[in-house]
């Protein structure tokens, strides 16, 4: 967290590169409401390998970047020395 403004605080985000792999890959269509496209949800799970960064900051990890595009980090589960996390929809929220 880092002050924005007197009284105001936000994330900050910190992108860091790591290398793992891939050991669920499963994706699956849901109809939008409102709206005539699906969108594409995925339940894939990456295996990474961590290091005492990720061990400490796990719980904040938001999103990944699997195959050119950033999808939600929906849980983590920490089996050390990896961090198992599982993907679900498009990311959309604030990137560094």
């Amino acid at each position: 967290m880092k002050q924005t403004a007197p009284g105001v605080w936000s994330e900050g985000i910190t992108e860091r590169e790591y290398s793992g792999d891939l050991i669920r890959n499963y994706s699956r269509y849901e109809a939008a409401s409102g709206s005539e496209n699906d969108s594409v949800n995925i339940g894939n799970k990456i295996s990474i390998l961590s290091d005492p960064y990720a061990n400490h900051n796990f719980h904040a990890i938001r999103y990944a970047e699997f195959m050119g595009t950033l999808w939600k980090v929906t849980s983590v589960e920490v089996e050390y020395p990896r961090l198992i996390l599982t993907l679900g929809g498009v990311y959309n929220g604030e990137t560094s």
